[in-house]
C-alpha cells in the first residue's frame, strides 16, 4: 500500500498539473466578476509553485512500465512548465481586454490540458500511452488556435490546424499498427529487439516519422503552419510554437533512439533529409514574409530543422544539446511573441513588418529586447542562441554528419540575413504613416509583459555562458 502510494505521488509534475487545471476550471465557473481580478496571478503564482516541485527529480517506472520518469524527463517537463509560465505571464494584457477576458478560464484549462499531454508524450514507456498524450496535446490545441472564434481568420486556422491534426494522427496511427502487427508489442523496452527492419517495420518508421513532422511543422509537412500561426491569438501562436514543438521533438528523439536503435541507419538517413530541407525551405520562405506572425512561422520551422540535428546525433550528447538548443529557444521566442503581443495591442491589431519602422525611435527598450531575441535565434555571440547552435552542431558532427552541419552553417547566413530585416525597419527606415511618426506611439507595457521580457533577456544572456546548464543536462542525459 504505502509502495503503491509512493508511486502514485512520484507523479507530482503530472499531480500538479492536474490540481492547477481543476482550480482554473473551477474558478472559471464559480468566480464573480470581482474575483477574476486574481485569476491571472493566482494562475501563474501556482505554475510557479508547480516548476518547484519538478525540480526533485527521481527514476522510477510506473502501470507495469508504460510510464517512465527519470531525471532528465523531469528537468525537460520544468522547461516546458517555465516555457508556459512565461506565456502565460504575457498573455494578461490580451486577456484583460474587454472582447477576451470572459476566455481566460477556457485559456488556462486547454493550455494545461495540452501540457498534461505533452508530459505523457515526454515520459511514455509505451506507444499507447504515447499516443493518448499526443492527443491530449493536440485536440485542445485546435480549441486555443480558434479562441477568438468571432475573427475570420482565427476560425479558419482553427479548421486547418485541426484537419492537419487528424491526418497527421491517422499517419502516426497506422504506423502504430504496422509496429504492434510485426513485434506483438507496443511496450519501448521490449520493441529493439523485435524491430529488425523489416519491409513493414521502414514502412512504419516513415508512418511515424511523417506523423510526427506534421506535429513539428517539418519540410515537407508544414503548409499548415503559416496560416495557423497567423491566424490565431499571438499567445497561443508563442505556445504552439515552443512549447508544443518543443515537447514533439524530445518525443520523437526519445523514440528513435531507444525504440528503433537497430534501424538507425534507415532513421538518420530520413531525419537528415527533413532536417536540411526544413531548414533551407523556411529560410527562404521567410525572406518573403511581410507580417511579422508568419515570419515567425517559417522562422519557427527552420529552427526545427536545427533541433533535428540533436535527433540526427542519437546520443547522450545529441540529446542534451537537444534540451538546451529548446530551453534556449523557448526564452528567445517568447520573447519576440511577447513584443509582438504588444505592438499588436497597442497598433490596432496591426501585426506586419511595416508597424515596426521605426520603433526604436518610441519604444527603445522594447526594441532593444527584441533584437537581442533575434540575434540569439540567429546565433550571434555572445547571447545563448549561438551557444545552442554551437553544441547541437558538435553533436552532429561527431556523429559523422559533416554534410548536414556544413549545409546548416550556410542556413544560419540566410537566416541572419532575414533576422536582420526586421532590425533595420526598427532602427534605420522610416515610419509610413501620414505623420511621419512610428506606428506604436511610446507606451508603458503590461507588468506580466515586462516581467516576462525580463526573465527572457536574463535567460538570453545567461543561459549560453552559464556553462552549469548544459553540464547538468549532459549528465543527466546520460542517466537514462
Amino acid at each position: 500500500m504505502n509502495s503503491n502510494l509512493s508511486a502514485i505521488l512520484s507523479l507530482h509534475a503530472e499531480l500538479s498539473l492536474v490540481l492547477i487545471l481543476l482550480v482554473a476550471l473551477l474558478a472559471d465557473l464559480f468566480a464573480g466578476p470581482l474575483r477574476r481580478r486574481w485569476f491571472h496571478p493566482s494562475v501563474c503564482v501556482l505554475m510557479a509553485l508547480q516548476i518547484g516541485l519538478n525540480l526533485t527529480p527521481d527514476t522510477r517506472a510506473l502501470f507495469g512500465g508504460m510510464y517512465v520518469n527519470t531525471p532528465f524527463t523531469s528537468i525537460v517537463k520544468s522547461i516546458l512548465s517555465a516555457g508556459t509560465l512565461l506565456i502565460f505571464l504575457q498573455s494578461g494584457e490580451w486577456l484583460g481586454r474587454k472582447d477576451t477576458h470572459y476566455k481566460q478560464g477556457e485559456f488556462y484549462v486547454l493550455t494545461l490540458a495540452t501540457l498534461l499531454g505533452m508530459f505523457f508524450m515526454v515520459s511514455a514507456g509505451h506507444f499507447l500511452i504515447f499516443y493518448i498524450g499526443l492527443e491530449m496535446a493536440s485536440i485542445p490545441m485546435a480549441c486555443l488556435v480558434a479562441l477568438d472564434k468571432y475573427r475570420h481568420h482565427s476560425a479558419e486556422a482553427g479548421a486547418k490546424f485541426i484537419l492537419s491534426t487528424m491526418f497527421s494522427s491517422a499517419l502516426l496511427l497506422y504506423g502504430l499498427s504496422f509496429i504492434y502487427g510485426t513485434s506483438g508489442t507496443l511496450y519501448f523496452a521490449d520493441l529493439p529487439a523485435m524491430l529488425q527492419g523489416s519491409a513493414l517495420q521502414q514502412f512504419a518508421l516513415v508512418l511515424f516519422l511523417a506523423g510526427m513532422g506534421f506535429k513539428m511543422s517539418l519540410v515537407p509537412f508544414h503548409l499548415w503552419t503559416a496560416d495557423v500561426y497567423q491566424g490565431a491569438p499571438t499567445s497561443v501562436t508563442a505556445y504552439l510554437s515552443v512549447i508544443s514543438k518543443g515537447a514533439a521533438a524530445v518525443a520523437l528523439a526519445i523514440v528513435l533512439r531507444f525504440v528503433f536503435p537497430l534501424m538507425e541507419e534507415d532513421w538518420t538517413l530520413a531525419v537528415a533529409l527533413l532536417s536540411v530541407a526544413s531548414i533551407t525551405v523556411a529560410n527562404l520562405m521567410a525572406v518573403l514574409q511581410g507580417d511579422m506572425k508568419r515570419f515567425m512561422a517559417f522562422s519557427s520551422i527552420s529552427q526545427a530543422g536545427y533541433i533535428l540535428l540533436g535527433v540526427l546525433a542519437g546520443t547522450a550528447q545529441g540529446m542534451a544539446s537537444l534540451v538546451f538548443y529548446v530551453a534556449v529557444y523557448v526564452v528567445a521566442n517568447v520573447a519576440v511573441f511577447a513584443v509582438i503581443s504588444t505592438v499588436e495591442q497597442h497598433a490596432g491589431g496591426q501585426t506586419g513588418r511595416d508597424a515596426y519602422r521605426g520603433l526604436y525611435r518610441t519604444n527603445p527598450r522594447l526594441t532593444l529586447v527584441l533584437t537581442l531575441a533575434l540575434f540569439s535565434l540567429g546565433g550571434i555571440p555572445p547571447f545563448a542562441g549561438f551557444f545552442s547552435k554551437f553544441f547541437i552542431f558538435a553533436a552532429a558532427f561527431a556523429q559523422g554528419w559533416w554534410l548536414v552541419v556544413f549545409l546548416a552553417l550556410v542556413n544560419t547566413i540566410v537566416s541572419l540575413f532575414y533576422y536582420l530585416l526586421v532590425v533595420k525597419a526598427m532602427y534605420i527606415s522610416e515610419p509610413l504613416t501620414e505623420d511621419g511618426l512610428p506606428a506604436v506611439a511610446p507606451l508603458r507595457s503590461h507588468p506580466g509583459v515586462r516581467l516576462t521580457l525580463a526573465l527572457c533577456t536574463a535567460g538570453i544572456c545567461l543561459l549560453g555562458v552559464a556553462s552549469f546548464v548544459y553540464e547538468g543536462l549532459a549528465r543527466w542525459a546520460g542517466m537514462m
